[in-house]
């Protein structure tokens, strides 16, 4: 691992967990760096994923896709996130989701059994793991009551909010796909936004 990257993990690791330098240490061991090119697969539906990943650049796209073949976007992981089929994980049965790469995207991964191992080893990795599950339970139960109570608009400007600056980043479909309208409605909602802005600053 390159300095820089250890530097990186380290600091992820210590924006969420008070970790001492020889826990630190291990996880270097444990983490190896992975690279995806725009387009490839951290995880495809339908295999049995093994390990979690940490992302260091780049966007991964987590989604579905339907017996017709539609595609249903769940959630981005940008930098400093981490990403994995978590249920597949824990219920150790094939994922239903689709882990793409959307731009280059450099990664952190580690074997998902071995790091669950290091929460025998040191309280620390314990608090890490009930951080990472606090973490996705808030992040899904704002999401499913957004998806019921808001209208498009106010789930746009959440999108804005939970992901800012993401929107630069990626396709519109993909926008629109994550909150549950089409791309014609998104720019609609867009074009509504700016009139109100421009008509607000006179």
């Amino acid at each position: 691992m390159l300095t820089q990257d250890f530097t990186q993990l380290t600091l992820i690791l210590r924006s969420l967990i008070d970790l001492p330098d020889d826990e630190a240490i291990k996880a270097v061991k444990l983490f190896q760096t992975s690279f995806l090119k725009r387009g490839e697969f951290f995880v495809r539906a339908g295999e049995m994923p093994k390990t979690i990943g940490i992302v260091m650049s780049g966007i991964l796209r987590l989604y579905y896709v339907d017996a017709d073949g539609n595609e249903y976007s769940k959630s981005f992981c940008t930098e400093n996130s981490f990403v994995a089929a978590y249920s597949a994980l824990l219920l150790q049965q094939p994922s239903r989701l689709f882990i793409q790469a959307l731009e280059d995207t450099k990664l952190m991964i580690a074997d998902y059994a071995a790091f669950r191992e290091l929460s025998t080893m040191h309280p620390c990795w314990q608090s890490l793991n009930c951080k990472i599950a606090e973490f996705l339970f808030i992040k899904k139960e704002k999401r499913e009551s957004s998806l019921l109570l808001d209208d498009a608009t106010r789930r746009y400007l959440n999108f804005q909010a939970e992901y800012p600056g993401l929107e630069t980043r990626i396709k519109q479909h993909h926008i629109a796909s994550y909150l549950g309208i089409t791309p014609v409605t998104l720019s609609r909602i867009r074009a509504q936004l700016r009139y109100s802005t421009e008509v607000a600053s006179g």
